[in-house]
């Protein structure tokens, strides 16, 4: 059996937050995604949005930032096992750039519509 299977919540918690720091250590991308976060957040205490919006916007701001991990994740393991050119491997990586990309914009429209509704464009 394998030992990292089925651990207790508190180890696997303790893994996934050591996987966050890493990450954020190492990653420009993540680092300025935290940043635009701690921005919304004060941005949405200030605006003080219903409910919803704040579920929408923390949502989409939650799928950024993993994507952005899994991305990272992917370039690294990419890299640990063949760390030469390949067309295939820039392949992948791309991929998973774009789906970094796919969710920032997810991310953009949500702000978009908030922004509409506070100032009464959007009906």
């Amino acid at each position: 059996m394998n030992p990292w299977k089925n651990r207790p919540f508190a180890a696997r918690l303790r893994f996934a937050l050591r996987g966050f720091a890493h990450a954020l250590g190492t990653e420009r991308s993540l680092k300025v995604q935290v940043l635009i976060l701690a921005a919304v957040v004060a941005a949405l205490c200030r605006l003080r949005p219903g409910p919803l919006w704040w579920a929408l916007v923390l949502s989409s701001s939650a799928t950024v930032l993993g994507c952005e991990l899994l991305n990272s994740a992917l370039e690294q393991l990419a890299d640990a096992l063949h760390p030469g050119t390949s067309e295939a491997i820039a392949r992948v990586k791309d991929c998973a750039a774009a789906a970094v990309l796919m969710a920032s914009c997810g991310a953009v429209a949500v702000a978009v519509a908030l922004t509409l509704h506070l100032t009464g464009w959007a009906g």
